[in-house]
């Protein structure tokens, strides 16, 4: 008995046909759009807490723009009585105030540095006169000492009665933050008044406080002026984009892998066709092909033949 031909090598220069690409499940393709949602939507609500505060940003400059420069007014049109709030839309309004300082219950305000230069702000109750209000008022800055736990000098305020043009600020959040006798963390009139143990009747205060801008009678010797207020915007408005922009690629990112293993699919399932042998073909080329080994591709590129179809060509002109 005649022992079967082997079945032909491949012809030198026919590629191996590669594997097909693994196919994901629905569940696979619905786990994986959960999580692109799950990214999308953190990045999203990044975008919003940015967003906001961008809004917050703004709406302050644009009290700040409104209020900084304009003409002073009577403290009185603003804050007319003990325990007066100040509205949000006068925070940085220039007013006018007449009375004295308490220099006995000046207190220091730390850690707060002006351009980059470490020291205290110095800050003064002020008794304004024809009525019963006290404001606070931040006199201004002094550096460090040489230990930096005092500063070298405190200016004292002018005694007697004084004119006084400030702009009004919102008191800061008290703090739970220690501080060296005298001193405070933060602008909060009831911890000022708490620090030097004045015995200023609370109620008497303002829901504020001032910063001064000028005095009269103009002291010997004044603390450095306090800097004008930030106008800058930040970068909460580009982080918003930036965040947009990644919560639009998780999902395209998805949409994209879902259309390209379509492809890839539709791809592998037009040209895994059987080839259609002539029957003149040798048996062991036939048995090679048969094999499953060889596919044809289902469409010409362009008009021109494709690899296979010359390689097939080859095979029959070498058989003849």
């Amino acid at each position: 008995m005649t022992a079967p031909a082997p079945a032909a090598p491949a012809p030198a220069g026919r590629p191996v046909p590669e594997a097909h690409a693994r196919r994901r499940s629905r569940r696979e393709w619905a786990w994986l759009l959960v999580g692109a949602i799950a990214v999308a939507a953190l990045c999203l609500a990044a975008g919003w807490w940015q967003w906001n505060r961008y809004q917050t940003k703004a709406a302050a400059v644009e009290i700040i723009q409104d209020n900084y420069y304009a003409d002073p007014v009577p403290v009185e049109e603003l804050l007319p009585g003990p325990g007066a709030a100040l509205d949000p839309a006068d925070v940085w309004r220039p007013v006018t105030m007449t009375g004295t300082y308490r220099a006995q219950d000046t207190a220091l305000l730390r850690n707060r540095p002006v351009s980059s230069t470490g020291g205290y702000h110095v800050l003064v109750p002020f008794e304004i006169a024809d009525s019963d209000v006290v404001i606070v008022v931040n006199r201004g800055f002094v550096p460090l000492g040489q230990d930096a736990s005092a500063p070298s000098s405190v200016p004292e305020a002018p005694e007697g009665t004084v004119e006084v043009v400030a702009r009004l600020r919102a008191d800061e959040p008290a703090t739970d933050r220690g501080a060296p006798a005298g001193q405070v963390q933060m602008i909060n009139t009831a911890q000022v008044l708490a620090a030097t143990g004045s015995d200023v009747d609370p109620a008497s205060m303002v829901g504020g406080y001032a910063a001064l801008v000028a005095e009269d009678p103009a002291p010997a010797e004044a603390p450095g002026a306090l800097p004008p207020p930030a106008l800058d915007l930040g970068s909460h408005l580009s982080y918003t984009m930036q965040w947009i922009v990644f919560a639009a690629g998780a999902i395209g990112g998805y949409v994209i892998l879902l259309r390209r293993e379509r492809r890839e699919v539709a791809e592998q399932d037009g040209t895994n066709q059987p080839v259609t042998l002539r029957p003149d073909v040798p048996d062991d080329v036939r048995a090679w092909v048969e094999g499953g080994q060889v596919t044809e591709p289902s469409r010409r590129r362009k008009g021109r033949p494709t690899d296979e179809e010359l390689e097939d060509a080859e095979i029959e002109a070498s058989t003849r």
